[in-house]
């Protein structure tokens, strides 16, 4: 069963670095690495398909962690693609590194791009995880996995809708969302971002080799809390809105949840 994983991660490795070769020149074009974030979450989709479609798992298991991150991975995707790339400018945040980077950009957005597919390759072991495990039949830690799963679906997909509606009212440009779950966090997409990969990685706990489905939600926390989740959202909060900006002042708001619709590692 495990003898398959070389040429599963291998094949798969092919497949995400190729995908991001191609962004990389597109972004070049088009002048908006945002399309980093597209291919990021898309890559993951297509990493969980291809574990599926040739990995020598029990199908109703391979099938279904293939289903759950296929539809994750389109939504999210298809979100980044109209929300940050296709009639928008570049964000501000690859604006400011393209300014603090100033030389060898081409290269430098090149290592950028494929460190991305690098970190799918990594994030996606829940998926060759569960793909690798013939055992039958579903038990009862992977049908908690897909309900924590379907729960932060639900969560992200909200948290995001409420976003897009306050964005889209002219009378709130330069204001900070409040409304709905966002009125409870300043990241409340993030927070159930992260809900999701605690469902994959409780998926994956029950096939062989599962605490290496553990290092997906770590590293997607680590990555979120202390790298270039909260830390450049809230810098750039501060550098586009001033006062208006979610970080906490005299009125606090409950730091929970964070991804800004975007790669966490992006």
């Amino acid at each position: 069963m495990l003898a398959q994983a070389p040429h599963l991660l291998l094949t798969g490795a092919a497949i995400v670095f190729v995908m991001m070769f191609l962004l990389w020149l597109l972004h070049m074009l088009i002048h908006n690495t945002a399309v980093v974030d597209v291919g990021w979450a898309a890559g993951l989709g297509l990493l969980a398909i291809y574990y599926a479609a040739a990995g020598p798992g029990y199908p109703a298991r391979k099938y279904a962690i293939a289903t759950m991150a296929g539809i994750w991975s389109l939504r999210l995707a298809s979100y980044l693609l109209f929300a940050r790339v296709i009639g928008h400018p570049e964000e501000g945040r690859y604006v400011e590194l393209r300014q603090s980077w100033k030389s060898n950009l081409p290269l430098r957005f090149f290592f950028f791009f494929e460190f991305q597919a690098l970190l799918d390759l990594v994030l996606s072991l829940p998926f060759l995880l569960a793909c690798l495990d013939t055992r039958v039949p579903l038990g009862p830690l992977e049908k908690i996995g897909a309900a924590i799963w379907l729960i932060g679906m639900i969560g992200e997909a909200t948290a995001d809708a409420q976003l897009n509606a306050f964005k889209k009212n002219p009378s709130n440009k330069g204001k900070t969302c409040r409304a709905g779950l966002w009125n409870y966090s300043r990241h409340p997409n993030y927070f159930f971002e992260w809900i999701i990969w605690v469902g994959y990685a409780v998926f994956a706990i029950a096939s062989p080799w599962d605490w290496l489905g553990i290092l997906s939600p770590a590293l997607i926390l680590y990555f979120l809390l202390r790298l270039t989740g909260i830390p450049a959202t809230e810098v750039q909060a501060l550098r586009s809105r001033g006062e208006e900006s979610p970080i906490p002042t005299k009125r606090a708001t409950p730091a929970i949840g964070w991804r800004s619709t975007s790669s966490p590692a992006a």
